[in-house]
C-alpha cells in the first residue's frame, strides 16, 4: 500500500464516450475521511518528436475546441484498443504528417494531468525519415497544416505561447538537447 493511498469506496461512470470516460469515486483519505473525486479515465496516447535530415522538427497546427484555439504540437494521437504504442508511433507519424521514419526511438512516459485524468502519453523520436507515396487517411474530423522549423524557431513559439502543450514544450527542449551534442 502507498503512503497516502486513497481506497475506493463506490464509484459510478457518469459518461462514456468515444475516448474518455467519467467516473465519479467516493475515496477514504489516510486520515479515515471520505472525499467524493472525479476521474477522466483515458486509453493513452503517443506523440512524436519528428526530426528531418537538415536537424528542423516536424510540427502540426490544429484546433482544440478544449482551449478554443489552434495549437502548434508535435503529432500525437490516442493508442486504439489492443494497439502497442509503438504501432500507434509509426500509425499517427504517417497520418498527421505523411512521413515513415526508420528509426523510432522510445523516450519515456508521462502522466498530462494526474489530478483528475488517468492518461499517459509515450513519447517517441522518429529519425531518418521518409515522404510515403500513399499515406493513411487521418481521422476525419481532424484538420491539420504541417510545419517544419527549427528548434530555435521553436524555442520561440514556446516563448511566445505559439507553443502552448505541455507535450510539445518538452519535446522541444529534448530536440534541443539532442541536436546541441
Amino acid at each position: 500500500m502507498n503512503k497516502y493511498e486513497e481506497k475506493t469506496i463506490s464509484g459510478e461512470t457518469l459518461y462514456k464516450g468515444k475516448i474518455i470516460s467519467l467516473r465519479v469515486e467516493e475515496v477514504e483519505l489516510p486520515d479515515g475521511n471520505l472525499v467524493k473525486r472525479e476521474l477522466i479515465k483515458h486509453p493513452g496516447a503517443v506523440a512524436i518528436i519528428p526530426i528531418t535530415a537538415d536537424g528542423k522538427l516536424v510540427l502540426v497546427e490544429q484546433y482544440r475546441k478544449a482551449l478554443e484555439r489552434s495549437l502548434i504540437e508535435i503529432p500525437a494521437g490516442k493508442i486504439d484498443p489492443g494497439e502497442a504504442p509503438e504501432v500507434t508511433a509509426v500509425r499517427e507519424l504517417e497520418e498527421e504528417t505523411g512521413y515513415g521514419a526508420k528509426e523510432f526511438t522510445y523516450i519515456q512516459s508521462f502522466a498530462t494531468s494526474p489530478g483528475f485524468a488517468n492518461e499517459i502519453i509515450h513519447l517517441y523520436l522518429a529519425q531518418d525519415l521518409f515522404e510515403i507515396e500513399n499515406p493513411a487517411a487521418g481521422d476525419e474530423d481532424e484538420f491539420i497544416d504541417l510545419m517544419e522549423v527549427t528548434v530555435e524557431e521553436a524555442e520561440e513559439m514556446v516563448k511566445s505561447g505559439k507553443i502552448f502543450d505541455a507535450k510539445t514544450a518538452f519535446a522541444v527542449l529534448y530536440a534541443k538537447n539532442l541536436l546541441s551534442k
